[in-house]
């Protein structure tokens, strides 16, 4: 036999055979990677996403992993599994993770007040120097930071109490409420367990976290600030509605609530380790993912208001240390979003199932897939998605 025929026969026989594999959904149905590409294209398409990456767990290993549309539309160059993209909000569950390792470590206790580690009163320290006249801050401890029960708003220069925030150059930080009472995510909140942290251990948060996380796990595209090793071949812009395109800034302070910049292949390797329980012992890892605080608020995001609903009493909708949580008919699910302009991205694993969905888009219209995706690669997942504005582009509302 002619050899080139030979090879694109062999090379025909792979392209099939990868067609037929199938990942599997929570009740146990499979569905085929070429179901699932046809799934993504037609939704990007419906709904002018430029840009996605996608990772399946199963059996808490990824199953499936695949980057499809733009990095640049404009510039017409292609997202690929190790392209740098924003990471946003799941800087979050990774500090989470990390402040669960120094509490096995016995560097911070997660019920000890905060001020009781510092060096000086927490209004005392410029960024929050607002708080010196509200003595509740002695209150606050890494546990309510994790859990979003602080009473600090999500990002001090836009009202929290208002529906549509409108920007505020004064930034005065304060507690919305006494600390413990209540769920409101609160960026805020993270930022000052980062202090605490950063000031016992004397090393900046993308230190601890490369030298706890990203290194063991090999997630070498993957920093709180930027790392020059990284280069500048294979970075990933934002693509607004109003066709600009948002290049995140190269940050030299990391933010541990949302600095965080990775890439599709790097993130399935953290929440594999999660999912796989690696780097925590049993009880740590079962006290991060077990709910704190039960959520009764109409929107996850601002405002914060005194307006309750139980429309998500029947999933037990929480917040864990890091992860949002709920029970469903697949048991216990965490989760992490990750929203900042053009960057949307998703995560939510099914831990008694080994399934997880990892979820990255760099277009301002990400959000408006999730539901339908989710539905089409999990089946029934009961996720909150009224709650997280995860409305289909379908929905009438």
């Amino acid at each position: 036999m002619n050899p080139l025929i030979a090879l694109l026969l062999i090379i025909s026989g792979t392209i099939a055979a990868q067609n037929k594999q199938a990942v599997t959904r929570l009740d146990g149905s499979k569905i085929s990677t070429e179901e699932i590409d046809k799934t993504v294209e037609h939704l990007m398409d419906k709904m002018k996403v430029q840009g996605l990456n996608l990772a399946i767990i199963n059996n808490q290993k990824t199953a499936f992993i695949k980057s499809y549309g733009f990095s640049n539309k404009p510039a017409n160059t292609l997202l690929d599994t190790s392209t740098i993209v924003y990471g946003a909000s799941f800087s979050k569950a990774v500090f989470g993770y990390l402040i669960m390792k120094l509490v096995e470590e016995k560097t911070i206790d997660l019920d000890k007040p905060l001020y009781q580690y510092l060096k000086k009163p927490i209004p005392n320290y410029e960024y929050f120097a607002d708080l010196k006249n509200d003595p509740r801050w002695k209150l606050i401890t890494a546990r309510m930071c994790l859990s979003h029960t602080t009473g600090l708003p999500n990002v001090r220069w836009f009202n929290p109490t208002e529906w549509e925030p409108a920007f505020d150059s004064l930034g005065v930080i304060k507690l919305y409420f006494t600390p413990g009472e209540k769920y409101a995510y609160s960026g805020e909140g993270f930022k000052l367990l980062q202090l605490v942290i950063e000031e016992i251990t004397q090393k900046n948060t993308d230190e601890l976290a490369s030298e706890k996380i990203f290194i063991p796990l090999g997630m070498t595209r993957t920093g709180f600030i930027w790392h020059e090793s990284f280069g500048d071949d294979n970075v990933a812009v934002g693509h607004l509605n109003d066709g600009g395109i948002d290049k995140k800034r190269k940050r030299t302070e990391p933010v541990s609530g949302g600095s965080l910049v990775t890439t599709i292949a790097d993130y399935a390797r953290f929440i594999e380790c999660v999912m796989q329980r690696k780097g925590l012992r049993k009880q740590t890892f079962q006290e991060m993912i077990a709910p704190q605080i039960a959520i009764h608020s109409k929107i996850q995001f601002p405002p914060i208001t005194t307006e309750t609903t139980t429309e998500n009493d029947g999933i037990h909708l929480s917040y864990a240390l890091g992860w949002g949580t709920f029970q469903c008919q697949y048991g216990k699910a965490f989760f992490k979003e990750g929203n900042g302009g053009s960057w949307r991205n998703y995560n939510i694993n099914f831990i008694d199932k080994g399934i997880s969905i990892i979820i990255m888009t760099n277009s301002e219209n990400g959000e408006k897939l999730f539901k339908a995706l989710l539905d089409t690669l999990l089946g029934d997942s009961c996720i909150p998605w009224k709650w997280q504005g995860y409305y289909p582009y379908d929905n009438k509302k």
